[in-house]
């Protein structure tokens, strides 16, 4: 079979947003790798990095990548594309592995990888329904997490997505409750914690907390229905919520009932930038939350609060 291979440069921000183009693709892979710069939090100038993306070839499959992918071009997001033809895939290689913080190790499901001691490996299969792992504000949330996360805590992963931070928190020793309201993350935070070997520590469902079921679909566009809720009754001693900012201020006051009432309950909220910073702070702060904590990566931020 002959392959198209398309290679790109991107910025951080890039990278999910290719990986959501293409999951209509069923057939297309994607291989990421961390160029240089992107070992520290790199300026979103610089191309942090390399994607190589293989499809079976057919010419119409060529223009339409192309067209595709041109919005994030002429926006400076990614590189020129550049399109070769091959007879077989490369094997994902050690350059598709990803540090996070002090302990996770970030890599594909089926890679070749020795794990070093205090070391917590977080595999993700090879899919592009929810983008892979590497944006921003989960490399920010996995921080937070790393510092805070304890064993035996309650936990809530709010807009579980591919469920690479559900799987972080059971590895870290908590009980999870991966939520999330729309039907194909569900489906993939299931393959995810599967893959990591965490199911007896992590319950997945469709659904939302609180009034997070009358918001409809947090990404837009989508109408649901028959979404359960799940009551906020103080059953938590984490929550992470990596979604919309204006989500997170809509449901501040069900983030403070959903926390257990001690001085030990940890909120961390993500998934927006500095322009809605300003205003997730305030809706928390009314609902009765202190602030805690602050990662940031260019333009992009996550919270910690505490009650």
């Amino acid at each position: 079979m002959t392959w198209l291979e398309l290679n790109i440069e991107a910025t951080p921000d890039a990278v999910d947003w290719v990986c959501t183009l293409l999951r209509a693709n069923d057939e297309a892979e994607v291989q990421i790798t961390a160029l240089p710069l992107a070992t520290e939090l790199p300026s979103s100038s610089d191309w942090a990095y390399q994607m190589r993306l293989y499809l079976p070839y057919t010419h119409k499959r060529t223009e339409e990548l192309r067209n595709l992918l041109s919005p994030l071009q002429r926006t400076g997001l990614i590189s020129p594309p550049e399109i070769a033809f091959v007879d077989q895939k490369p094997a994902q290689t050690d350059s598709a592995i990803h540090r996070v913080g002090e302990r996770f190790v970030v890599l594909n499901s089926d890679a070749s990888y020795r794990q070093q001691a205090d070391e917590i490996p977080l595999r993700l299969d090879n899919n592009l329904a929810f983008g892979s792992g590497f944006h921003p504000a989960t490399f920010l949330s996995l921080q937070l997490l790393e510092r805070y996360v304890e064993p035996q805590m309650q936990a809530l992963d709010l807009g579980s997505g591919s469920g690479i931070l559900s799987v972080a928190m059971a590895k870290l020793g908590a009980d999870v409750l991966a939520l999330d309201n729309d039907a194909t993350a569900v489906k993939f935070t299931g393959e995810t914690v599967r893959c990591n070997h965490v199911a007896s520590q992590v319950t997945v469902m469709q659904g939302s907390l609180g009034q997070g079921s009358e918001l409809g679909h947090w990404m837009g566009g989508e109408s649901l229905t028959d979404v359960a809720t799940i009551q906020p009754t103080a059953a938590f001693n984490l929550i992470v919520a990596n979604i919309l900012g204006r989500v997170h201020v809509a449901l501040a006051n069900d983030y403070q009932r959903a926390l257990a009432p001690t001085s030990t309950a940890i909120l961390i909220t993500a998934g927006f930038t500095t322009d809605y910073e300003s205003d997730v702070n305030s809706a928390l702060s009314d609902a009765g939350f202190q602030p805690l904590d602050c990662r940031r990566w260019n333009e992009w931020v996550a919270l910690a609060h505490r009650l």
